[in-house]
């Protein structure tokens, strides 16, 4: 455990948002940015643990026992008893696979994000995946008995390309797929800098989805490698279009397109949890007009495609 580095990517959700929950094929990318977990010696017998943000903010700092991993002190405390719950379970999983190595003393552990945490891009499931290599133990099992979920933000933490993802009879699929489609220049990711809570997006479409024939799973699987594979921009808008209502009809709730961007001229798509983090864009003129109609709508967070993806 001691003297590591260890580094998980972040995670966009292109396709199947929502109904990966259920067996539905979706195509997920790791970005560019992700989150470093580096472990040094300390000479105190606790962990002492600190959490930076992209712009080196320290924006959690606690201490926990060593043996338990009690919250002794902490700059906040639900992400204290958050992370306690955490690193027990980790412990927990470790010690039913083998033995459980401490060093004699204690040990000191940063976490650095290379994205501001409130863009949605994964500052947990960075996080779990890292604490699970650090404990070697099963990041989606972590994640099952923690925070919950699909478990494609974990696939993304630890892959080099994109992927298609599915959860089928309760195993994690994964595929390594190559999402370089011709008009990458034309498309954007643009922050909506309203962050959306997962697990209130899961809930709401627990709700809505009761009951839903596989008819709706098996469309999604279909729309996702479609996308995967449009060589045209007019299609992939289309198909775009054709997910948007789809989700929209389901859930109940209007498209981002709808509510912020009505007079735009590409198309816009939600990914992940409706309602918040980033939105896909596509875009047949330059980057200057592009950028300038967002930022004129208030968003001036927009970042090219390949600035974005791995």
């Amino acid at each position: 455990m001691e003297n590591q580095r260890l580094y998980a990517y972040g995670k966009l959700l292109l396709t199947s948002e929502y109904f990966v929950l259920d067996g539905a094929e979706a195509l997920a990318i790791p970005t560019r940015f992700g989150q470093s977990l580096q472990v040094t010696d300390s000479q105190y017998d606790t962990l002492h643990w600190k959490s930076f943000d992209a712009d080196s903010t320290l924006w959690f700092e606690g201490t926990f026992d060593f043996i338990h991993f009690n919250v002794l002190t902490s700059s906040d405390s639900s992400v204290a008893q958050m992370l306690s719950k955490i690193l027990k379970t980790a412990k927990k999983l470790k010690t039913q696979t083998s033995s459980l190595y401490f060093p004699s003393k204690g040990i000191a552990i940063e976490t650095h994000l290379t994205f501001p945490r409130y863009w949605g891009l994964g500052t947990s499931s960075t996080l779990i995946y890292n604490i699970a290599q650090l404990f070697q133990v099963n990041p989606y099992d972590l994640l099952k008995d923690t925070f919950g979920g699909s478990g494609y933000d974990i696939a993304c933490a630890g892959a080099h390309s994109a992927i298609v993802y599915s959860v089928k009879e309760g195993n994690n699929n994964i595929k390594a797929v190559e999402f370089n489609p011709e008009f990458k220049e034309n498309l954007y990711f643009i922050y909506l800098d309203k962050k959306q809570n997962s697990r209130e997006g899961i809930a709401l479409y627990r709700e809505k989805a009761q009951k839903l024939p596989p008819q709706y799973f098996e469309a999604f699987s279909i729309l996702t490698q479609t996308m995967l594979n449009v060589t045209d921009l007019g299609i992939f808008e289309k198909l775009i279009i054709e997910h948007e209502k789809l989700v929209a009809s389901i859930i109940e709730l209007p498209r981002a397109k709808s509510l912020y961007f009505n007079d735009y001229w590409g198309e816009i798509k939600s990914l992940g949890a409706w309602g918040g983090d980033f939105v896909m864009a596509t875009s047949d003129r330059d980057f200057y007009t592009t950028k300038q109609y967002f930022t004129g709508k208030g968003f001036h967070t927009i970042i090219p495609f390949e600035e974005m993806i791995l």
